[in-house]
C-alpha cells in the first residue's frame, strides 16, 4: 500500500514537470538480471531501435519525429523496478499494484487512457502416468497496459514467454502497424491457443481415467486409487476453469464494444479469439461434468465391490455356523443324551454336518453370493 500512496502523490505532479524530472533505476541488483526483457520502438510496423530504456522509448515515441509506439516487456518486476515505469507512463496505482503482486483473476479495466488486461496462462505438465499427486496444469499471468502509443507487458511465472510472439509480429509489419492493440490481440490469441492445446491434453488424461474406471480391475487391486486420481484431475480442471471463465467477458467487450484504444480492424480479430475461448470454456465445463460422472461411477463400483465382499463374508459365516452349532449342542455334556453312547454317533454327526454345509454352499453359489 505504501507504493500506491507514493504513486498517487508522484504520478500527476511528475507528469506536469516533464521527462527530465524522472530519476529511476530499471535494473535489479548488479548481480541480478534486469526485469526489462525487451524495450523497443515501432513505427509503421517495423522496429526502429535496439533495446532502449523505457524513458528513452517514450522520448522517441512522443518527441522524436513522433508516431509509432513503444513495447516494453517485463518479467516479475519488483515494486522499485516498476514504480519508475509507472510514473513515466502515468499508470494507475491500483493497476500497478495488481501487476507487481500478481495472483489476479482475468479481467479488463480502463484507467483514463489506459487499458489494463490480465490473462492467466496455462501450461500442461507432462507426466508418464497420472497419479493422485500428479500436477496436470500450472498457471502463470500476463498483464498488459495498453495506451495510445505504448504497450507494457508484465509476465509472472516460468512459462508463457512472449519473445517468440514479438519476433512473429516483427515479421508481419502490416499487422504491427495497427499499433498497441495489435500486440494486445496477439497476446490474447496466443493465450487462448494455449488453452486449446491444454484442453486437448487434459482430454487424453480424462479418457485414460475413464477407461481405467470402467475396465475390469486387476486381481487384488482396489478402486480407491482411481478415486484419488479422479479427484486430483478434477482439482486441476478447476484451476483451468478459473483461468478460462473470467476471461469470457473481457473478450466480449474487446470484440463488441468500440474503444478508442483498439483499432476497428483489430477488433474483428478479437471476435475470433472470443469464439475460440467460448469453445474452450464449453470443453472445460464438460470436463468438470464428465469427471463428476466418472467419480460417481467409481464410488458406485466401490460400493458394489464392498457389497460383494460382505455377501461372501456373510455366506461363509452362515456355512461355518452349522458345525459351530452342532459342536455347541454336543458340548453341553448333559447326562441323558442318547447319541453319546451310540457307536455310530460321531460319523453320523460329521456326515450330517458336511451335507448341510455343502447344501448351504451350493445354494449361495447358485445365487451368486460365492
Amino acid at each position: 500500500m505504501s507504493m500506491i500512496r507514493d504513486l498517487r502523490a508522484a504520478v500527476r505532479p511528475a507528469l506536469r514537470r516533464g521527462h527530465a524530472a524522472y530519476d529511476y533505476d530499471t535494473t535489479r541488483d548488479p548481480s541480478a538480471n534486469s526485469a526489462v526483457i525487451d524495450c523497443a520502438v515501432y513505427r509503421d510496423g517495423r522496429r526502429v531501435s535496439e533495446p532502449v530504456s523505457p524513458a528513452e522509448a517514450m522520448r522517441r515515441v512522443r518527441t522524436e519525429n513522433g508516431g509509432g509506439f513503444a513495447w516494453i516487456g517485463l518479467h516479475e518486476p519488483t515494486e522499485r523496478e516498476f514504480s519508475g515505469i509507472a510514473q513515466e507512463f502515468g499508470l494507475h496505482p491500483l493497476a500497478v499494484e495488481d501487476a507487481v503482486h500478481a495472483h489476479q483473476r482475468p479481467k479488463l479495466e480502463r484507467y483514463d487512457d489506459t487499458l489494463f488486461t490480465v490473462f492467466k496462462t496455462i501450461h500442461y505438465v507432462e507426466h508418464t502416468e497420472l497419479t493422485a499427486t500428479s500436477e496436470v496444469v500450472e498457471t502463470g499471468e500476463v498483464m498488459c497496459f495498453t495506451g495510445r502509443d505504448f504497450i507494457i507487458t508484465v509476465r509472472h511465472g516460468g512459462q508463457g514467454s512472449l519473445r517468440a510472439l514479438r519476433h512473429r509480429l516483427q515479421d508481419d509489419p502490416e499487422l504491427l502497424a495497427k499499433g498497441p492493440s495489435a500486440v494486445l490481440h496477439a497476446i490474447a490469441d496466443q493465450v487462448v491457443d494455449g488453452y486449446i492445446a491444454v484442453a486437448d491434453a487434459v482430454q487424453d488424461d480424462i479418457d485414460e481415467v475413464e477407461i481405467d474406471v470402467f475396465s475390469a480391475p486387476a486381481k487384488g487391486s482396489s478402486r480407491g486409487g482411481d478415486a484419488s486420481r479422479i479427484y486430483q484431475l478434477k482439482r486441476e480442471v478447476l484451476e483451468f476453469k478459473r483461468a478460462v471463465t473470467p476471461l469470457i467477458r473481457p473478450m466480449q467487450v474487446l470484440s463488441e464494444r468500440p474503444m478508442r484504444l483498439v483499432d476497428p480492424d483489430i477488433q474483428k480479430y478479437f471476435r475470433d479469439v472470443a469464439d475460440h475461448l467460448a469453445r474452450v470454456h464449453e470443453q472445460v465445463v464438460s470436463f468438470d461434468d464428465l469427471l463428476n460422472s466418472i467419480l460417481q461411477a467409481n464410488l458406485a463400483q466401490a460400493s458394489v465391490a464392498q457389497n460383494e465382499d460382505m455377501r461372501k463374508i456373510t455366506s461363509w459365516a452362515a456355512i461355518f455356523a452349522v458345525p459351530t452349532m452342532i459342536a455347541g449342542v454336543y458340548g453341553m455334556n448333559f447326562e441323558h443324551m442318547p447319541e453319546l453312547k451310540w457307536k455310530y454317533a460321531y460319523p453320523a454327526v460329521m456326515i450330517v454336518t458336511v451335507v448341510i454345509c455343502f447344501t448351504i454352499h451350493r445354494g449361495f453359489k447358485r445365487n451368486g453370493w460365492l
